[in-house]
């Protein structure tokens, strides 16, 4: 399943979701969740992984060999603190996002759904405030529920050390304002930081529908920037960018996307809606960057 070979258009507001279950035995049944099609590599079957004593966390399995690469395997129940039943045939999904390629392992996949954004709610305000949610979405799909993980928190709460790469930049001297789209509370929390970091005030939106309704409202043309995820509930970030872009008022505002989609494979997608820019999550100190020199350009001075 080669990334290159998603058909989806950019800005169409929907995506093509891989179904995967965990079974939790014979009282509790199968729990089914997704992921976004773009972010697997493939699905590989099992080598029959026992829990590695000494690990960093439970839920890393250890390493097995694919073709030339160590993959490390992750846990999913135990991740998310439910039961698994042992069966035959389990997979691990491989995965690629976040620059690394990890692999998660489940008791097996269903089917892969093409799914529209507004069709995909977004979790109970109780549950996505507490710390352990990797629950970004819940779409439903004939009988049942499909509930969409949040992976990326997952890696981000394993290695707390990525995005701390490149070097933040210096504040800019005048006071800015930016609009940050992210369905992650997480996320926003640490996006906020960085950029007010860089002397931005940070209005925060939790999906693009909300983010185009503050936008078309009276404050919207004090935005000095738009930073966006992709994958959101209700609106994504590409319909999002295709929508400011395509507004005579809002057109010039740039935009950024923010997003563990942003790969050299997909980074057409973004171009193809206008998006004045792209960064890989979670290089915290580029975005803080581009989005000052994308606010520079547009008014025609130096960053600082």
């Amino acid at each position: 399943m080669a990334q290159s070979e998603i058909l989806l258009e950019a800005g169409t507001n929907e995506l093509e979701i891989i179904e995967f279950f965990i079974d939790e035995g014979a009282e509790r049944g199968l729990s089914s969740f997704g992921i976004n099609v773009a972010k697997v590599l493939e699905v590989i079957e099992s080598p029959g992984l026992s829990p590695l004593p000494g690990a960093p966390h439970p839920c890393f399995m250890g390493t097995i060999a694919l073709r030339e690469m160590a993959l490390p395997v992750l846990d999913l129940a135990v991740w998310l603190d439910i039961p698994r039943a042992p069966r035959k045939n389990e997979i691990i999904l491989v995965t690629r996002f976040n620059e690394r390629t990890t692999g998660f392992l489940a008791s097996g996949v269903t089917h892969i759904h093409r799914v529209h954004w507004r069709d995909v709610e977004p979790p109970h305000p109780a549950l996505a405030k507490l710390a352990g949610n990797c629950i970004t979405g819940l779409t439903r799909l004939e009988d049942r529920f499909i509930q969409l993980l949040d992976l990326e928190k997952i890696i981000l709460e394993l290695d707390d050390s990525l995005g701390d790469g490149a070097d933040m930049p210096a504040p800019s001297e005048k006071r800015l304002r930016a609009l940050v789209v992210e369905d992650s509370g997480m996320m926003r929390h640490m996006i906020k930081g960085r950029l007010e970091a860089a002397n931005f005030e940070v209005v925060q939106a939790g999906d693009g529908q909300q983010a185009l309704d503050l936008l078309r409202g009276e404050d919207g043309g004090r935005f000095d920037i738009v930073v966006s995820d992709i994958e959101m509930p209700r609106m994504d970030g590409y319909t999002l960018t295709r929508n400011i872009k395509e507004d005579s008022g809002l057109r010039a505002t740039p935009v950024v996307l923010f997003s563990s989609l942003i790969t050299e494979e997909l980074r057409h997608k973004g171009a193809s809606v206008g998006a004045d820019g792209q960064i890989a999550k979670p290089q915290f100190g580029e975005l803080a960057g581009l989005a000052l020199s994308l606010i520079a350009a547009r008014s025609g001075r130096s960053p600082n």
